[in-house]
């Protein structure tokens, strides 16, 4: 029996490949950055073909650096940025297209035609999502209508199309010899095009698009073998995909109803188990698919999707050359002992949940001759956690259940000023986990149930451990007048874009 599982981890920007032990403990890692490319204002665009590029870098790397082959892996989980579209020839295999970003908002004009006869909740009851720029399907249409001779080829029945986990999947199970064209019942449901309830495509929104089924891969359990790797790492199940939101709640092991989880990445993401039933939001949050283990009923969840978290520090980073790395954020952060009355709202790609404006920019208001580079960099981190009290707020009014503590994970958790601000400002202890990449532990878990590395999740709660914890100290009084200038700083975004 193999020792180990591996998990290829795409996100948005970088690729890594990590490899886990069955106390789900890292045992290796691989980890490549690929361009971010900005062709107008408000596009964002990945090359498809660097990503695969950099996927196969990794994972062998990964084998390298642990002394490993691809006989001593179990298994392969996927887990990756959701609602990036692809569209490939299936003979082949090129894209016909740069891959069209989660953050792009592009398809606005085609949002609001759709809007248009029936609202931004025209396909919520059936899709559980809000028409938006960030879902996948809006993109797919955009690339049949603005690549030339796409839509012929698509209807002639020579275009696929995926999120990255599609896409990273056929290829590793073969490509144009063979490639499985699959998606998981997670990422399906970032498309809007998925039935929340049937876990199939809805005809009647394909329609609406003007999307071809025989582009859509076919819909499967999140843990479940899919099929046999090739290359690096030929001959391994490829057993578990996992949008990446999904894989954290599972690697964070939030599989009972009320458990909550928030992913500090490019974006943040905040997801509530709420079973086996859809939980419909009124209070602008996502209802999604959580996971599905092989045959066993969907777990559903409520998801508080933010555009841009980590995002902003890259962007002080890279845009303004204010700090020479993202650690070093919380270094001058430490300079001041506050914000300064500067806040800054960055909604660079619209406002995410719980507003869903698409109209929104980003706007640093409360400015005077007082304020620093250190109150800048303090209100960029305090950004990160207004918005998730935002989602948290909107959770707690949806499910009825208060949030007693929250789970943490991804990037930024290493930034302790922003943990304990986070607490402070949410009014409950934070936790941090002893395995802080759940996404891609999450992965590696689903593929590892598949092929019975592990008999069922109880083995997977033991391997559970708590890191570090931040309990709030603010005073309530304090964090009410900060937080009424926080909304009212988010109010000044709206309607910027005519």
């Amino acid at each position: 029996m193999a020792d180990y599982v591996g998990a290829l981890d795409q996100g948005t920007t970088s690729t890594r490949f990590m490899v886990f032990d069955h106390q789900g403990q890292v045992v290796a890692v691989d980890q490549k950055e690929h361009e971010q490319i900005f062709p107008k204002p408000g596009w964002v665009e990945h090359d498809a073909t660097e990503i695969w590029d950099r996927s196969q870098e990794v994972m062998a790397g990964a084998l390298h650096k642990a002394g490993l082959s691809a006989s001593d892996l179990a298994a392969i989980g996927i887990t990756n940025q959701r609602e990036t579209a692809v569209v490939w020839d299936k003979t082949t295999g090129q894209p016909i297209h740069n891959a069209v970003v989660w953050q792009d908002t592009r398809t606005d004009v085609i949002c609001n035609e759709l809007m248009a006869d029936g609202g931004q909740d025209r396909f919520r009851a059936t899709t559980g999502l809000p028409i938006a720029t960030y879902f996948s399907g809006p993109k797919i249409k955009w690339l049949l209508d603005n690549v030339e001779g796409a839509r012929q080829r698509a209807e002639a029945g020579d275009l696929l199309f995926g999120n990255i986990d599609t896409w990273c999947i056929w290829n590793l199970t073969g490509g144009v010899n063979g490639g499985v064209h699959i998606t998981d019942v997670t990422n399906a449901s970032r498309t809007l095009l998925m039935d929340l309830r049937t876990l199939q495509w809805d005809e009647g929104i394909m329609s609406i698009l003007g999307i071809p089924a025989s582009m859509l891969p076919e819909i499967r359990p999140s843990s479940q073998v899919y099929g046999e790797s090739v290359g690096a790492v030929a001959g391994v199940p490829v057993a578990g995909d996992l949008g990446d939101q999904q894989a954290a709640l599972f690697g964070q092991t939030c599989f009972s109803v009320g458990e909550a989880k928030n992913t500090y990445g490019t974006g943040n993401f905040l997801v509530l188990n709420t079973g086996t039933t859809p939980t419909p939001s009124k209070s602008g949050l996502i209802t999604g698919v959580a996971y599905k283990i092989g045959d066993q009923p969907a777990a559903y969840m409520l998801e508080g999707s933010i555009a841009i978290t980590g995002a902003l520090v890259q962007w002080l980073r890279d845009n303004l050359k204010m700090i020479g790395s993202s650690e070093e954020v919380e270094t001058l952060a430490r300079t001041v002992e506050d914000n300064g009355g500067a806040y800054f709202v960055p909604a660079f790609s619209g406002l995410f949940a719980p507003y869903w404006r698409s109209d929104a920019r980003g706007v640093i208001a409360g400015l005077t001759r007082y304020v620093t580079a250190g109150h800048l960099a303090r209100a960029v981190l305090e950004a990160t956690a207004w918005q998730s009290k935002e989602v948290v707020d909107a959770m707690n009014s949806d499910s009825g259940v208060d949030l007693t503590s929250l789970k943490v994970d991804g990037g930024m958790v290493g930034n302790e000023l922003l943990m304990q601000f986070q607490a402070d400002v949410l009014g409950v202890p934070v936790v941090r986990p002893t395995v802080p990449e759940t996404t891609s532990l999450g992965a590696a878990y689903a593929a590892g149930l598949a092929v019975g590395f592990w008999a069922e999740v109880e083995d997977l709660r033991a391997n559970w451990g708590k890191d570090k914890e931040w309990e709030p100290s603010m005073d309530a009084a304090k964090r009410d007048h900060e937080y009424a200038l926080w909304k009212k700083a988010v109010t000044r975004t709206f309607d910027w874009v005519e």
